[in-house]
């Protein structure tokens, strides 16, 4: 996986991951070296700027909370749901491979990207542009999907963070519960 935004005229896509859904941007306007320049760090923060450096091309939105859920443990562990997959292959340009692609897919997790461009056959970055992009993604998200609006966006990330939290605690009662379990099958006689 590569470290740069990628060779000369090759086109830069980039995955966000959100509580609500999967979104790829296109970013149509940034050079790598500007990427942490003032200017464009700025760009990132104003709206109206950052629609001009990025257009969305895709969102597909989770189906439920479970859903989310299932989802975003799957990111977090640098996984690659069937859903984020065929999400990724409708959205994208085809490529017959990596080489002759004629763009890249921004990513924040290199172990995700890594999965992605060996198993799917799709070029990934991950880098400082790609991680400013997705910080303006992360802002301006309600901008670009109006379901997201009204506070809706916050409602997910929070409902998120709390089936999050749930499973994680659900997970060490499950392990403590069987280690106590195995302690008390174990008899010392022997």
């Amino acid at each position: 996986m590569g470290k740069s935004k990628g060779e000369k005229g090759k086109r830069l896509y980039v995955l966000f991951e959100s509580a609500s859904g999967y979104g790829v941007f296109e970013v149509v306007e940034m050079d790598e070296m500007d990427a942490l320049s003032e200017n464009v760090q700025k760009s990132v923060t104003d709206p109206k700027r950052f629609g001009e450096i990025c257009k969305l091309k895709g969102f597909q939105p989770f189906t439920s909370p479970e859903n989310a859920l299932e989802n975003m443990m799957a990111v977090s562990e640098g996984q690659v749901t069937e859903e984020l997959q065929n999400f990724l292959e409708v959205t994208l340009p085809k490529a017959k491979s990596v080489k002759k692609a004629s763009y890249q897919l921004g990513v924040t997790a290199p172990v995700m990207g890594s999965f992605i461009q060996e198993n799917l056959n799709i070029p990934c970055v991950s880098n400082e542009v790609v991680r400013e992009i997705v910080r303006g993604c992360r802002q301006h998200l309600s901008t670009y999907i109006k379901t997201l609006r009204g506070g809706r966006s916050e409602r997910a990330q929070l409902g998120l963070a709390h089936s999050y939290s749930r499973y994680v605690i659900s997970q060490k009662h499950t392990t403590t519960t069987t280690k106590k379990s195995n302690e008390n099958n174990h008899d010392d006689r022997f």
